[in-house]
């Protein structure tokens, strides 16, 4: 299999590396060989026929150079790569962004009009443009894969379209952000401000210097839209979601829901055909009521009931698992 890198940020080096890591197991396990024929970033492309050396590669970026600075590589950019490189696969995995989706949306397009199969990571272009990118790829007839987009590690979407699949679902509800949840955890614990927690939190490289992505319930809600129409089949974008973060959230309310039996958590649901993210008061017994930066999605189905998925919901390595779990079911149903 061919695959072709576009983005080499934190998601994109994880994906060099869990590479490495598991090729002997792909071949053993799934007779999977892949080549990185290319690996494009902001500063170029790197491209190889017979396969760009991933540790090499690896090695220019941990020397703070772009992958330009590969041997051969060109300013070609990721449009002009997608439609003059060969490959079986495009891994999208560029930077989120909401305004417009923009540059992902143009990638996982072109990607899609050449007829190679999209993988991706990236929120943006889903959030908004959905059914657009879902039925360019039905219209030409290739595999459009984003497991990684929601919940990182936490096989959410191939969970219910495989061994869900017998069943309706009715409503999905969870916390999907890792940075919000990781405040409200210690907010609750050491009953400490929203300000001193955060402050605290980008200090430690969880929460981001420009942090209103994740505390005003914008990922979340990007994350519900994918979830409503890649599951339920809400055709929904992300101005159709009802949207309160957690900048308001006093220590005081924090102590009062302790003393009634509960923690407040950022909760992003769709049912009934509405989306919705607003911190909410979940019973300290509840499936829901995870801690840290970890994640969790309840599925409310007709036949299996209530289904609970907690994992890992960011980390370059752990998103990896979904990417490469997104290669292998593409490579098993035929490129």
């Amino acid at each position: 299999m061919r695959i072709q890198i576009i983005g080499f940020g934190n998601i994109g080096k994880g994906l060099a590396k869990v590479l490495i890591r598991k090729e002997k197991l792909l071949k053993k396990k799934h007779d999977l060989k892949i080549k990185v024929v290319s690996i494009t970033d902001v500063t170029g492309t790197a491209k190889d026929d017979n396969g760009i050396n991933l540790s090499k590669a690896l090695e220019i970026m941990e020397n703070g150079r772009g992958i330009l600075a590969y041997p051969k590589a060109t300013k070609m950019n990721g449009i002009e790569a997608i439609k003059t490189i060969h490959a079986d696969v495009v891994v999208e995995v560029t930077n989120t962004k909401i305004e417009d989706g923009e540059p992902g949306m143009s990638h996982m397009l072109q990607a899609i009009k050449q007829g190679k199969h999209v993988v991706t990571s990236n929120k943006g272009p889903l959030a908004l443009k959905f059914q657009e990118l879902n039925n360019s790829a039905k219209k030409n007839s290739v595999q459009f894969k984003f497991e990684a987009s929601v919940g990182g590690a936490m096989p959410i979407i191939n969970f219910a379209h495989e061994t869900l699949s017998g069943d309706k679902i009715n409503a999905i509800e969870g916390i999907l952000n890792g940075t919000t949840n990781y405040i409200l955890t210690r907010m609750s614990k050491e009953e400490k401000s929203f300000e001193m927690v955060l402050r605290e939190a980008q200090e430690m490289g969880i929460a981001e210097s420009d942090p209103s992505y994740d505390i005003d319930g914008i990922d979340t809600a990007c994350k519900l839209v994918i979830l409503a129409n890649g599951i339920l089949g809400i055709k929904k974008t992300y101005k159709d979601v009802k949207t309160q973060g957690i900048r308001k959230i006093t220590p005081e309310a924090v102590k009062l829901a302790k003393e009634d039996g509960y923690v407040i958590k950022l909760i992003g649901e769709v049912k009934n055909n509405n989306l919705e993210v607003s911190p909410r008061l979940v019973p300290k017994n509840h499936p829901l009521n995870v801690e840290g930066v970890l994640n969790v999605a309840l599925l409310k189905t007709d036949l299996a009931g209530d289904i609970t998925i907690v994992g890992k919901g960011a980390g370059s390595i752990e998103t990896n698992s979904a990417i490469l779990s997104d290669i292998i079911s593409i490579w098993r149903t035929g490129i």
